[in-house]
């Protein structure tokens, strides 16, 4: 490829009607027009796609890009032909396209009219297109979102690993990689695969000021997010979910609350899909609810926010997908909602995939529960990441996170390392976290009785603290790297070299945790505003404990424990929506039309007069609306268990898991509608632990799990426990 001396900054005004560079766009477009190879890391918003699109309009010949995804070819092809007057100056080359526009593409670049091709790896590989390829003038190649090539980026693709092969085969020609997210371990893979060793490297900052970073515990989430949307009312935001039957249904959610959203994921049709961003591009939608396979590449610059319903599973995923807010430099607003429970299922995921793949998936997670957990500030956080120095006090955005705006409070936990690592040590390192909190607090299970750890020194020595504290510093030692979980064993925990120092009393530094923010809402001021945002949505205390004498007075009259009448989150939910009618009560969390028709007169009546007596406004906007009837499979459920079915085949016949199913059953009857699984018990439980069970239940006080599994744990499981509930409530309180 020819150096041309050509006045870069005429021809950018030109094409693209820019006045000057961004970044070092300039410098890396003249080393690419030198010949040599490039390597680019560039944050997103910062201008990646020019330094290669410019290059290739003032070069003889056709520059080929490959990119991993059909959508964001289809972007940058109508973006690079809206630059100029004739079509066909930049083309795709995919699966999409059939045998006379294959045919046209061809035709183009051999005339000369086609300065950039846009392929898939995949693409490549064909016989046709390489033959084709090595026949044209190729004026260099360049490789998109190259970290695709690193089984260390979050986006792995295998077909990407044998580009430098192909490339070779097709012309030797200058390279040019890349990437908005690169770790310096991603960086070298990606160098050495592509051969590039003797690549110019140009690294912009990973620091984009403009964004203010939040994490909050997952508490109340789909309100939480609908207030969130309410108080940004008409701007555009993405909502990411790991599921797509979360995406699904939490789209609807928002629409039925008067958010428009829209779904966006692989298995919509492909119909559906373009129609879908291109409202969003459009403005037709405001958010777009979505799995990760949206917007690698979407241009939109004035996404405001972007949310994370479930915490992903890499950091380089996290920063990529933030990073689509607020590209023109505006307000972008980062939000994740962080509960310790999805990082685990993400790890019983992983157990089941390759030694290989755990072994780098495991490392991921960890980095990203270090980055939930942490008190330092989470752009200094994100940087280190990125192998780049971050002054938190001084540095641009510096105050744009929850941890820098209000510090969360540092406790000294060395002596609880301490004991945790030397229990760990004294037991063989052959137990899980669960199995560990137990003995620390007391608490036997079957586990602590066939390995006779009640007998231990360590049974019961922290019952003063809290599980949630023991599980707290056990999850920071493994994040500081005191504490690594096995691979091959899902979860048993092992000493590090680390940990080996600390009980060998070699190591001298203070273990220093942030104290749990969970169920703190109210401490984490929100940026848009800066005011406080109650816990749970701003319980009202007063209220609740009048409810509660109220719920025993209506439960004594129907001669049922108080709990069947309404749980406590819907007490909760009560004194902070403030219900004065029987429709409102129905909208109430866990009540549901039967039993707001059967209880809540008293309840409607007393709020009512609460809300006159203390002049309350009620701000009924922040009633959030369940998707009609939100058991979709509620009809099913309830004909099935009515024909006596197997529960097993219930769920099966819907693709529900048997905790699934459970959980919806569990919305059936605590929402008052009656559930016939008396067939299922008889023939699957003992009967005289059902008796026991009930008995029990109609003297308890609560029907929490913690106060049945620490009463009938032993015998039952958690499914089993959860079964017999669902009866008693069923047949008791309905």
């Amino acid at each position: 490829m020819k150096t041309k001396n050509t006045d870069l900054s005429k021809e950018l005004k030109k094409y693209f009607g820019f006045s000057t560079f961004k970044g070092k766009q300039k410098e890396i477009i003249q080393t690419l027009l030198d010949g040599d190879d490039v390597f680019v890391l560039m944050p997103t918003g910062g201008g990646k796609s020019l330094c290669y699109q410019l290059p290739a309009l003032i070069s003889e010949g056709t520059a080929i890009v490959v990119s991993p995804l059909i959508a964001l070819m289809k972007n940058q092809v109508d973006a690079v032909n809206g630059l100029s007057s004739g079509e066909g100056v930049a083309h795709v080359l995919n699966s999409s396209l059939n045998k006379s526009q294959i045919n046209q593409v061809f035709s183009d670049i051999r005339s000369g009219k086609t300065k950039l091709l846009y392929v898939a790896p995949e693409s490549l590989i064909k016989e046709e297109y390489l033959d084709f390829l090595k026949e044209v003038k190729i004026s260099f190649v360049a490789i998109d979102e190259a970290h695709c090539i690193s089984e260390w980026g979050h986006d792995f693709r295998p077909e990407y690993r044998n580009l430098k092969l192909i490339i070779d085969k097709i012309a030797k020609v200058p390279v040019i990689a890349l990437t908005a997210t690169a770790t310096p371990k991603v960086q070298d893979d990606i160098q050495k695969t592509l051969g590039m060793s003797n690549a110019l490297v140009f690294k912009e900052s990973f620091n984009r000021p403009n964004l203010f970073y939040e994490v909050r515990p997952k508490i109340n989430v789909d309100k939480e997010i609908v207030r969130f949307i309410n108080k940004n009312k008409g701007k555009s935001g993405i909502i990411y979910c790991l599921s797509r039957r979360k995406v699904e249904e939490f789209a609807q959610l928002l629409q039925v609350n008067g958010i428009n959203a829209l779904p966006y994921h692989a298995g919509l049709d492909q119909k559906t899909r373009v129609t879908n961003q291109d409202k969003f591009l459009m403005e037709e939608a405001d958010v777009i609810v979505a799995t990760i396979a949206f917007g690698m590449g979407i241009d939109k610059p004035d996404v405001r926010f972007v949310i994370h319903y479930d915490f992903p599973k890499s950091l380089e995923s996290y920063y990529q997908e933030t990073g689509r807010s607020g590209r023109d430099g505006g307000e972008g607003y980062c939000l994740a909602f962080y509960d310790p429970k999805d990082i685990e299922k993400l790890e019983k995921f992983l157990a089941q995939k390759p030694v290989s793949e755990r072994e780098i998936g495991l490392q991921l997670l960890n980095e990203v529960v270090g980055y939930a957990e942490t008190s330092m500030s989470r752009r200094q956080y994100i940087l280190y990441y990125f192998g780049e120095q971050f002054d938190p006090v001084n540095g641009a955005g510096g105050k744009m996170c929850d941890n820098s705006i209000n510090p969360p409070k540092l406790k000294d936990a060395t002596k609880d390392l301490k004991f945790i690592l030397e229990m760990v040590k004294t037991l063989g390192q052959k137990f899980r976290t669960k199995d560990l909190i137990n003995v620390i607090v007391g608490k036997e299970s079957s586990v602590t009785k066939s390995y006779k750890l009640e007998t231990t020194e360590f049974f019961g020595k922290g019952k003063n603290e809290s599980e949630n504290y023991w599980k707290s510093i056990i999850r920071q030692a493994t994040v500081q790297n005191f504490l690594q979980k096995d691979i091959e064993t899902y979860g048993v925990l092992k000493i590090s070299e680390k940990g080996q120092q600390v009980i060998d009393k070699k190591y001298n530094e203070s273990f220093l945790i942030a104290e749990d923010r969970e169920y703190n809402l109210e401490q984490i001021k929100s940026n848009s505003d800066k005011e406080e945002v109650q816990a749970a949505g701003g319980l009202d205390q007063n209220l609740f404990n009048q409810l509660k004498e109220l719920r025993k007075k209506v439960a004594k009259k129907h001669g049922i424990p108080p709990y069947t009448v309404f749980m406590d989150p819907s007490l909760e939910d009560m004194t902070v929506q403030y219900p004065i009618t029987i429709e409102e009560m129905g909208k109430i969390y866990g009540v549901g039309d039967g039993k707001a028709k059967k209880f809540g007169k008293d309840f409607v009546d007393f709020i009512k007069q609460y809300v006159e007596e203390n002049e309350i406004e009620r701000t009924q906007d922040m009633v959030l609306k369940q998707v009609a009837n939100k058991s979709s499979h509620k009809v099913f459920i309830i004909q099935n268990t009515d024909k006596k079915i197997d529960l097993e085949d219930i769920a099966k016949a819907k693709h529900l898991s048997m905790e699934e199913l459970l959980k919806e059953m569990e919305a059936i009857v605590y929402q008052g509608t009656k559930l016939n699984i008396n067939y299922y018990i008889d023939d699957n439980f003992d009967e005289d632990i059902v008796e026991e069970f009930m008995e029990f239940m109609k003297q308890s006080e609560s029907d929490s799990m913690k106060v049945l599994t620490s009463e009938f744990g032993d015998d039952l499981s958690d499914e089993e426990l959860r079964m017999l509930r669902i009866k008693f409530i069923s047949d008791v309180a309905n």
